[in-house]
């Protein structure tokens, strides 16, 4: 164990997207706490969720590997106890790793590596929401529609409001407790918000934050449904859309109770630095600020995530350590793979190179951050499977270019420079053909989609047939008080159940049909 060796203080959103962030433009956005980090630390632009869901998400980013390599297809993949995580290597240099709040593990493996975990799950930890391929894309295993936007709007409580509430208490309490070691353990803190996830409802405090005029309608309207792409057609059909009608001030209220969630995690995250400060801990503390994935929030008429436009992949990834790094914009792209791989070399102090079992695919970023980006890859490449899919997708940005497959029916590229909403398709443009193979070539190398397809449809065979044999037992969520089962969601549905933790509870009345 090195005395030089940095604490961590990872904070993570959930659903929280990239371009929501005023550090990378959003002008309405009020998150001074968050913006401050980003100012006096670096900023990754373009850095993408690996899979845009939760699960799945924070499983690869924990193994540095891509979602398929590892087997995570959805949000009730179940997450092997056999892969290393950053937690198990970081213990084995000496740290003490904890973690309060939301991670989605689904899995006997509650901990992953991790000593410590101070708060329960707010989700299922079982087989509940095994996506099923042979019921089409109408089939919603969690059960989510058009409600949670329709019903945006001010509340006294939610239940995620409880839940990061508990989250923040324990995270700052952790911070405390870590401060009052004597043993000079070097440590990393995972702190974990539920927030900004659907359902868009929060408090009127944070609803009052900003003004209802304010808040912009999406940049780009609704796509026809017969110019969508075909994952924008399913997930059109397996969210709903087509039995609500969404109203311009569903679209309004939905952002302003977006924003006035990001609005309260910014409050946590305020509270989380200045803990750290009072405990004259933050000049040896690296803080990582990230999210999960994003949320399309009514871009192109869409919402929640399940697809790889940016609002839905880009996710914000800010490094914050003055006294290693100098502030700094970096624009080659990145992925949530490239944590590990990044923390590992930084509380080794030189790169780290015992790594067991199949290769990671993160990169490190400490070059970077140290100013010399010259040998970033520059290229990320992000899956799908879940929600929504009726087959497996992947997608691989180089640069500025953006390639995606969509389940063998639909190919689309972007140049996201010139092109930033994502409207003109070049995949038929004769003058970007030799750019469409590089990332062709770069997307199947090593992936083969029909053997993915096979692969994935047994693995939902395995967990739908366990699941019923079972009736949703065993649940394995990780408890820490004795009636968090009662508090927080199990096996229902997550819309159902997160909207009657509304605090008014008011049954929205039946939507309108189109």
């Amino acid at each position: 164990m090195r005395s030089d060796q940095p604490n961590f203080l990872f904070i993570q959103a959930d659903q929280m997207a990239g371009p929501a962030m005023p550090f990378s433009g959003n002008k309405t956005v009020k998150a001074p706490a968050m913006s401050r980090l980003a100012e006096e630390g670096v900023i990754f632009d373009n850095c993408y969720c690996n899979l845009p869901m939760c699960g799945p998400s924070r499983a690869s980013m924990h193994a540095g590997r891509l979602p398929f390599s590892i087997g995570m297809y959805d949000n009730a993949s179940e997450f092997h106890s056999a892969i290393p995580t950053f937690a198990h290597y970081l213990r084995s240099l000496g740290y003490r790793v904890e973690m309060a709040g939301k991670m989605h593990f689904v899995g006997a493996d509650q901990l992953h590596g991790y000593d410590k975990r101070h708060t329960t799950e707010i989700y299922p930890a079982n087989f509940a929401w095994t996506v099923d391929w042979s019921k089409g894309r109408d089939y919603r295993p969690t059960n989510l529609t058009m409600a949670p936007v329709i019903e945006s709007g001010p509340c006294i409580r939610t239940l995620q409001m409880d839940y990061d509430d508990e989250v923040g208490y324990h995270g700052v309490q952790a911070i405390y407790d870590l401060a009052r070691k004597s043993d000079g353990k070097p440590w990393w803190l995972t702190v974990s918000f539920t927030q900004p996830h659907s359902p868009f409802v929060i408090a009127q405090e944070y609803w009052d934050r900003y003004d209802h005029d304010d808040i912009e309608a999406p940049s780009v309207p609704e796509i026809p449904l017969d110019e969508k792409d075909h994952l924008s057609r399913n997930l059109h059909y397996c969210q709903g859309r087509h039995q609500f009608t969404v109203s311009e001030d569903h679209k309004r209220n939905a952002r302003h109770g977006y924003y006035g969630m990001i609005s309260f995690v910014d409050d946590k995250v305020a509270q989380l630095r200045s803990t750290l400060e009072k405990c004259r801990l933050a000049d040896n503390t690296v803080i990582i600020l990230t999210a999960d994935h994003g949320e399309m929030m009514g871009e192109r008429g869409m919402w929640y995530k399940q697809h790889f436009f940016e609002w839905a992949s880009r996710v914000p990834f800010v490094v914050h350590a003055p006294k290693r790094f100098k502030p700094a914009r970096i624009q080659e792209n990145i992925s949530l793979i490239d944590l590990m791989p990044t923390v590992l070399d930084l509380a080794n102090g030189d790169p780290f190179t015992e790594y067991v079992g199949e290769k990671i695919d993160g990169k490190s970023l400490v070059e970077p951050l140290e100013g010399d980006s010259t040998g970033m890859s520059d290229i990320v490449i992000s899956e799908f499977a879940a929600d929504g899919s009726t087959g497996p997708s992947r997608m691989v940005k180089k640069g500025s270019w953006k390639y995606m497959y969509l389940e063998g029916v639909d190919e689309l590229l972007y140049d996201i420079t010139n092109d930033a909403k994502e409207l003109t398709n070049e995949v038929d443009n004769p003058a970007h053909a030799d750019r469409l193979e590089e990332l062709r070539r770069i997307a199947f190398e090593g992936w083969d989609p029909e053997e993915q397809r096979c692969v994935i449809r047994k693995d939902q065979e395995r967990r739908l047939m366990i699941h019923k044999a079972t009736d949703g037992e065993p649940t394995w969520v990780n408890v820490v008080r004795i009636d968090d089962n009662e508090r927080y969601i199990r096996n229902a549905g997550a819309a159902d159940t997160k909207a009657k933790a509304r605090l008014p509870y008011v049954a929205p009345a039946k939507p309108d049909k189109m």
